[in-house]
């Protein structure tokens, strides 16, 4: 079992950037894919951003696109979301998510990942 957590979310004014982290326990992080997720209250959890286990494959929601990244670090158990240009619609609560996948796949689902983090909250003013 893996443990999630994030940090690195705050309040930022429209066209800033952030950074999140997303510290994973164990010793198998390599294993997993990873992804990133965010959610308003009183709407579902969407699809921000996913990353294979090596890094080599990402892909982004259109809503994001161009302007977030997603990296990791297997050395140091941790995947990242660079957040720039945000946006008022970008404010949610945001979530890392992992579980294991072969090397090159990406998880874009939620309902695929079985381990979360509690979330950490983005606020963009306007």
């Amino acid at each position: 079992q893996v443990q999630l957590v994030e940090s690195g979310g705050g309040l930022v004014q429209a066209g800033g950037s952030l950074r999140l982290s997303c510290a994973a326990s164990g010793r198998i992080f390599s294993s997993y894919a990873m992804g990133w997720f965010r959610q308003v209250l009183g709407k579902e959890r969407e699809f921000v951003a996913a990353i294979s286990r090596s890094g080599g494959n990402t892909a982004y929601a259109d809503s994001v696109k161009g302007r977030f990244t997603i990296s990791r670090d297997n050395a140091k158990n941790t995947v990242y979301l660079q957040m720039n240009s945000l946006k008022p619609e970008d404010t949610a609560v945001y979530y890392c998510a992992a579980d294991f996948a072969p090397n090159t796949v990406l998880i874009l689902t939620s309902f695929d990942y079985n381990y979360w983090g509690q979330g950490t909250q983005v606020t963009v003013s306007s």
